[in-house]
């Protein structure tokens, strides 16, 4: 079996990866608070779960992994959205607008995130769906002496759990000194953390021993996970954002409440993204969605590509000169093979990789190899696909042929394991009909070999080429395809 190791955020090391049941292996991701579009820096862990997801499954079997990724639908972002559309006047309750909101939301994120080749997860909670389970949750963590309700309010009492910090690595008064931290009477302590906080009669609440309110944001991913995963399990992930409070809280509270178990064994942080050098702000006018670059024509599979080539553990640039890159690679590899089917076999260099703290880096770079002998068979050599197949080419060896077939399915297959290639994920690549100008390039070419004048080929290729139209001209013929600032409108100056 594939020996799988993750850098894990908790011990700071790289570890050889047990999960608790090899028959039900358990991850969870803090998914996004449902009050906007997601920005592409919210993609980030998206994407790197999904590879994990994808590695489990083919490690342990599509049925032995169970993941889970929430959906905050209670926050005063929400709420605060559904307050200024009640106020431009849009009709309805603010409970009602605020229901219409999260669903918009949920509807978008589903349609963003899977544009860009994620599977989507084992389950989705809501964290309005598990109410209940916060409330148990919350009382029992009072009822152990680790929380107290004061002014409608329940907190958690952070120096009654002397392990706090070791996720984020510092010490509690090392946190008092350097955080921002609110200041309120009620606070035993000021690193003490909102469990369940009071609502009035126009906000959002359920009933409680401690009266109407609402839950606090860290509560809520412990009972989820809990309910859907039980006291333990084996991976939680998230933006290193979250290391401190959210994760350093949830691991807390939810290891008080279950003293006997260990919460999550394996933490993952993705590191955060900028853009063109630069950190994404409004002020900087450099923040997009990933529906802004959807919109701008940017195929998902493209801007998955460009994730893939940044290790999860470093800080990412999204620059357009990599999109343009990788889509230029991506219609090369797509049009390799085109005419051959997934399997079951996978290279064992794209497998090593990603099961190596997920270097999809190391992943791609195995593909640009795999790729690169096809390519190479192309022009008649052939002993690369023996090199990629781990074969000598004697007289027990496939024919040139058969090796070929065989190895742009590895390749295809090793490409869906990283997400990429997906059947349906490429239409993108044919949705251009260029066949007329192709035809008629061919036929330029055919008489400029008759007169050897190439003048007018070379004006219409460079025509094309200005229209951002790849060209491949060969002895099969002429094969035309968008690339890269594809612009159709330029195509009308070709005669």
């Amino acid at each position: 079996m594939t020996t799988i190791k993750l850098h894990n955020s908790k011990t700071r090391v790289k570890e050889v990866f047990t999960p608790i049941d090899a028959e039900n292996v358990r991850i969870y991701l803090c998914g996004p608070t449902v009050y906007d579009r997601a920005h592409i820096g919210n993609a980030r862990n998206v994407i790197m779960f999904d590879v994990l997801f994808r590695l489990l499954r083919q490690v342990y079997g599509p049925d032995h992994v169970t993941y889970v990724r929430n959906f905050t639908d209670v926050d005063d972002k929400i709420n605060a959205e559904a307050l200024r559309r009640q106020k431009a006047g849009e009709a309805g309750t603010l409970e009602e607008l605020i229901h219409q909101r999260t669903e918009e939301t949920i509807a978008w994120y589903h349609a963003d995130m899977d544009a860009l080749g994620n599977l989507r997860p084992t389950e989705e909670p809501r964290a309005t769906e598990y109410i209940t389970q916060m409330i148990a949750m919350t009382e029992d963590l009072i009822s152990k002496g680790h929380a107290y309700s004061a002014e409608g309010h329940v907190l958690f009492d952070v120096r009654s759990f002397p392990a706090y910090g070791q996720l984020s690595g510092r010490s509690v008064d090392d946190m008092i000194a350097g955080a921002r931290v609110e200041v309120a009477p009620y606070k035993r302590d000021p690193m003490d953390f909102v469990l369940w906080k009071p609502s009035d009669d126009v906000t959002p609440g359920w009933d409680s021993p401690w009266g109407r309110g609402r839950p606090g944001w860290h509560i809520e991913c412990s009972a989820m996970s809990q309910a859907l995963l039980g006291p333990s399990f084996d991976i939680h992930g998230g933006g290193t954002d979250l290391t401190f409070p959210h994760h350093e809280n949830e691991l807390a509270q939810s290891c008080c409440a279950n003293p006997d178990e260990g919460f999550a064994n394996v933490w993952l942080h993705n590191e955060m993204l900028q853009v063109e050098g630069k950190k994404m702000s409004k002020s900087l006018g450099n923040f997009f969605t990933v529906r802004d670059l959807l919109d701008q024509g940017i195929p998902g599979e493209v801007i998955r590509f460009v994730f893939l080539q940044t290790h999860y553990r470093k800080t990412m640039d999204w620059t357009a000169e990599k999109a343009e890159q990788a889509q230029a690679t991506l219609r090369k590899w797509r049009e390799m093979v085109r005419d051959v089917q997934a399997g079951d076999e996978i290279s064992e260099s794209v497998v090593s990789a990603i099961a190596d703290d997920l270097n999809t880096w190391g992943a791609l770079a195995a593909l640009h190899r795999i790729f690169t002998s096809i390519e190479k068979a192309s022009d008649g050599e052939f002993r690369h696909l023996y090199d990629v197949l781990g074969i000598f080419p004697d007289e027990n060896a496939p024919s040139p042929e058969v090796a070929l077939r065989n190895v742009k399915s590895i390749a295809l297959n090793s490409a869906q394991l990283v997400g990429l290639l997906e059947p349906g994920m490429g239409d993108w690549a044919k949705a251009v009909d260029l066949s007329a100008y192709a035809d008629r390039l061919a036929a330029v070419w055919m008489d400029a070999k008759q007169s050897k004048n190439f003048t007018a080929v070379d004006a219409m290729k460079a025509a094309l080429v200005a229209a951002g139209v790849e060209i491949q001209m060969g002895k099969d013929g002429v094969v035309l395809q968008p690339g890269a600032g594809f612009d159709a409108e330029k195509l009308g100056a070709i005669e």
